[in-house]
């Protein structure tokens, strides 16, 4: 983020005593140590896994998947993107988005509810199939039951699937959007 857009109102420090500047609109920015800045309306960093609420199980394929503590993107965002808020992530390849919105989306899912219950979408089949894969990773102990909506594949086996009380789907616009149409992917429930 540039330091035009930040316009500076205020500055204080953090509990870490690292500038955090207070823009006019109230959300504040943070320098980190490895020179990218975190702007956010809430002040609130959860610096543990295990603090942030989370099902028990799901803590499980955190670890599982190698997680140890969650970075800065994920200190400030699994939280918010969990209680429903709407959040914008920008980050740096590697920071942890991907797992950012798994987590919450993981955390959201009613396992008892059969039906689509989350959708996530990426701009390519190669995208789509990272995101699953860690999405399947962090819910492996969960009951969870995922699909992989991506051209290329076969519509029926699509349509088929879906049938089946699939509740996340990841997948790209295009594969997505004939599902829809075709009355195949129901979007009513998606929270």
């Amino acid at each position: 983020m540039s330091d035009a857009k930040l316009q500076k109102k205020d500055e204080v420090k953090s509990e870490e005593n690292i500038p955090v500047a207070v823009t006019p609109n109230g959300s504040t920015s943070q320098q980190m140590d490895d020179g990218y800045t975190i702007q956010s309306n809430t002040n609130e960093v959860i610096e543990s896994f295990d603090n942030m609420n989370l099902k028990e199980l799901l803590l499980r394929g955190i670890y599982s998947f190698g997680f140890e503590k969650p970075s800065a993107i994920q200190q400030r965002a699994i939280v918010p993107c969990c209680t429903g808020r709407d959040v914008i992530a920008q980050a740096q390849s590697g920071t942890g988005k991907t797992a950012t919105f798994s987590v919450s989306v993981l955390q959201r899912v009613d396992d008892k509810d059969p039906n689509v219950q989350a959708l996530v979408m990426a701009p390519t089949r190669e995208l789509a199939q990272q995101i699953m894969l860690v999405m399947r990773a962090l819910g492996e102990y969960l009951e969870v039951k995922f699909h992989l909506c991506i051209g290329g594949t076969s519509v029926q086996d699509d349509q088929r699937k879906l049938q089946g009380g699939i509740q996340v789907i990841v997948g790209t616009p295009g594969r997505v959007n004939d599902m829809i149409q075709r009355e195949s992917l129901k979007t009513k429930n998606i929270k």
